[in-house]
C-alpha cells in the first residue's frame, strides 16, 4: 500500500502553494486555523506555511501528490507515496538527467538488495523519468512481524535553507519523539535519524521511524519505516519497526541512492543556487521570537519557545493556571491568497486591514485542546495570524479552561505596528 502523507502543518509557504496550484479552494472561515511547525518532517519538517483558511478549505499544495515534484522536495517517502496514489499530472520533465534513468523496479531490486535476510512483500515504486519523486516501498518481515519500509529520493540546493532544515531534529512541542540524532558523516553529508510515531497525539501507537540524508552535492534521500504493514489504518504487528538505527544509517548512505538521485532530471525552473544574492535566506527578516515575547501581555511567563526564525515563532507560556501554547506566523506577499483566507464575514478595518477570528477544537486531537486564532492580513499583503491553545503542546491533553491570552490580547498582537517595523 502506498505510504501516505503525516500531517505537516508548516509546509513551503502556502502563498507559494497556491500560486503552483492555481485551484480553486473551499473558503469556508469555519476552520481558520494557523496551525503548528513540524520541523522533522519534513517530511514533514520544518517548512513554514501556516495552514489558513478553511475546515477541509485550503489544503497544503505540495503535501498532495499533483504538485509533488522531486526538486526541493523529497522529504521523505511519505510525500513521494501519496503522489503515487495520484494521477493528476503526467506531464514529463523537459529537462535532461544526468545519468541514465532508473526505473521503479530497480529501486525496488535496490532496496530488498539492502535490506537484512527476510521475507519482502507489497513492493512498489516509481523511477526517475517520471514528474512525481522517485520511491521504493516495501513490506520487510525479519521473522518478527512485518514492517513498512520506504525510501523516496530528490534534490535539493547544497547549503540552502531547506536542506538544513530536512536533516533538522524536529521540535517536541510539535513533533513528539523519543529520539533524534543529526551528525556529519565524514564525506561531509549530513544524517538524521529520528524515532517517533505516526500520531502526534499517539492515539495508536504506531512508531515511525526515519533517516534523512543530505550529500554535500544536494542528493537527498529519505528512508522511513514503521511497526505496522502500513504507515496508517494498519495492525501493529511488532513492537518497534524492524531496521535498528545502525541499519537504517547503512540502509541510506548505499551508494545506489545517490546514482538514483543524479538520474533525475535537473528542475527546469532553477534559476539559481543557494547563497546567491536574491535568495530567500538572504531577504528573511529578523526573527520574530523577541517581538512576540515583547508583545505578551503582564503576568505571562515564558516557560518554553522555538528557535530562531523570521516568519514562525512560539512561546509557551504559564500564568500560574497551566501551560499555553502562542505561535505566530508573519507572512508577506499574501495578497494573491487574500480572497481564499479571508471571506465575507471578515472585518475589514478603516486602514484597510482585514481581521478574520476563530475559536474551536484543536487540530491535533489532544483531549479537551481549544484553539483561539485571530488572523489579519494589510494591504500591502502581509499576513499576521497568531493562534493561542489551552495546552502547552497541540498534541496533548488540555492543561487549562482556555488559553492564556484572551481573543482581544490575541488581536492586539496580530495587529502591532511592530511587525512591520521587523520585516524592515
Amino acid at each position: 500500500m502506498p505510504e501516505e502523507q503525516h500531517d505537516d502543518p508548516f509546509e513551503d509557504r502556502l502563498g507559494a502553494a497556491l500560486r503552483e496550484a492555481g485551484g480553486a479552494f473551499d473558503t469556508d472561515r469555519a476552520a481558520l486555523s494557523a496551525a503548528g511547525e513540524n520541523r522533522g518532517r519534513r517530511l514533514r519538517r520544518q517548512r513554514r506555511a501556516v495552514v489558513g483558511g478553511a475546515v477541509a478549505g485550503i489544503a497544503l499544495v505540495g503535501v498532495g501528490g499533483a504538485l509533488l515534484s522531486p526538486w526541493g522536495d523529497a522529504s521523505g517517502p511519505h510525500r513521494a507515496s501519496v503522489a503515487s496514489e495520484t494521477t493528476a499530472s503526467t506531464t514529463k520533465p523537459t529537462a535532461k538527467p544526468t545519468a541514465k534513468p532508473v526505473s521503479g523496479e530497480e529501486l525496488i531490486r535496490t532496496l530488498k538488495g539492502l535490506l537484512p535476510k527476510g521475507k519482502v512483500s507489497k513492493a512498489e515504486g516509481r523511477g526517475t523519468d517520471e514528474f512525481l519523486s522517485p520511491y521504493a516501498h516495501v513490506v520487510y518481515d525479519d521473522g518478527k512481524g512485518g514492517g513498512a519500509v520506504g525510501v523516496s529520493l530528490g534534490r535539493v540546493e547544497p547549503g540552502s535553507d531547506q536542506a538544513r532544515q530536512a536533516t533538522q531534529c524536529p521540535d517536541k512541542v510539535f513533533t513528539p519523539h523519543d529520539s533524534c540524532t543529526t551528525s556529519r558523516l565524514s564525506d561531509g553529508s549530513v544524517l538524521m535519524l529520528l524515532k517517533g510515531y505516526e500520531y502526534p497525539d499517539r492515539r495508536v501507537d504506531t512508531k515511525w521511524w526515519n533517516a534523512e540524508l543530505i550529500t554535500p552535492a544536494g542528493q537527498h534521500i529519505s528512508v522511513s519505516e514503521w511497526n505496522a504493514e502500513a504507515e496508517k489504518d494498519a495492525p501493529i504487528t511488532r513492537p518497534e519497526p524492524p531496521l535498528s538505527a545502525v541499519q537504517l544509517k547503512s540502509l541510506i548512505t548505499a551508494g545506489a541512492w545517490r546514482t538514483a538521485v543524479d538520474a533525475i532530471p535537473e528542475d527546469p525552473k532553477k534559476t539559481g543556487t543557494a547563497g546567491t544574492p536574491g535568495t530567500a535566506e538572504e531577504t528573511a527578516g529578523a526573527p520574530i521570537g523577541p517581538v512576540l515575547a515583547a508583545l505578551l501581555p503582564k503576568g505571562l511567563k515564558v516557560v518554553g519557545k522555538g528557535a530562531p526564525d523570521s516568519q514562525f515563532a512560539y512561546v509557551v507560556v504559564n500564568d500560574g493556571k497551566g501551560r499555553s501554547l502562542v505561535q505566530i506566523n508573519v507572512q508577506p506577499d499574501m495578497s494573491d491568497v487574500e480572497g481564499d483566507l479571508f471571506g465575507t464575514g471578515a472585518e475589514t478595518l478603516p486602514d484597510g486591514t482585514k481581521v478574520a477570528t476563530h475559536q474551536g477544537p484543536g487540530e491535533k486531537g489532544g483531549s479537551g485542546v481549544v484553539m483561539w486564532t485571530v488572523d489579519t492580513i494589510r494591504t500591502d499583503g502581509m499576513r499576521v495570524v497568531i493562534s493561542a491553545f489551552n495546552s502547552g503542546t497541540q498534541n496533548t491533553a488540555a492543561t487549562r479552561k482556555a488559553p492564556a491570552l484572551t481573543m482581544k490580547q490575541l488581536r492586539e498582537i496580530a495587529l502591532s505596528p511592530k511587525w512591520r517595523q521587523n520585516q524592515g
